[in-house]
């Protein structure tokens, strides 16, 4: 399967999500590429949409691969195995992670602005990205929602890895991914148009 943008992959997601049509859901996207995803799903269900800001935490040679994630709320998840098989030392990983949080609170301010977060409190909230890999940054915004109250958490993205759909279901009430090949080289290669979305084109997907 290959889907055409991330709109389109937004709208395939809506229809293995409505079950949750009639439960005004809070829709909460992953800037910058979930949100485009999350904007489909919201107005498909008729729930209100939101972003959760999160950062994956990259290894400093290869940064798409998630050594961890760290989340608003102080919330940091970090994952052992990928630490421990690329040997990255205590001082590497506090400099990425510096640097993300910087990049974090700059994406806060920017589609947030002086708009507060839509609350989250006793909601069911659908948290939306536009695939995953490892879905370290998906588990930092599970705990971010329920840190804030969410009263039941689903996952749901278009495309994922055995590995993060496994490592989801530990975190989430429920998970929902139409395509999860048996080999997952890249999200990217699930899309014919996965450019890199501008700050802008978040904002227009939230209607600021």
């Amino acid at each position: 399967m290959l889907y055409a943008t991330r709109a389109e992959a937004g709208r395939e997601l809506a229809a293995s999500l409505t079950h949750l049509r009639d439960t005004e859901p809070l829709v909460l996207g992953l800037p910058r590429g979930g949100v485009p995803v999350a904007a489909e799903v919201a107005r498909a269900l008729g729930g209100d949409l939101d972003v959760i800001v999160v950062r994956k935490l990259g290894l400093p040679w290869q940064p798409e691969l998630a050594m961890g994630a760290i989340g608003e709320e102080h919330v940091r998840v970090l994952n052992a195995d990928v630490i421990a098989q690329s040997r990255v030392a205590e001082s590497a990983l506090a400099d990425v992670e510096v640097s993300e949080r910087r990049e974090l609170d700059r994406r806060v301010r920017l589609l947030r602005g002086d708009r507060p977060a839509v609350p989250v409190a006793g909601r069911l909230v659908v948290i939306v990205d536009d695939g995953m890999a490892t879905g370290a940054t998906a588990v930092v915004a599970c705990r971010v929602a329920r840190a804030r109250g969410a009263d039941r958490v689903v996952v749901a993205m278009p495309v994922s890895s055995d590995e993060a759909v496994t490592r989801l279901d530990d975190e989430a009430d429920e998970v929902v991914c139409p395509l999860v090949p048996r080999w997952l080289g890249g999200v990217g290669g699930a899309y014919r148009d996965f450019h890199q979305l501008t700050d802008a084109e978040v904002r227009t997907a939230l209607r600021l």
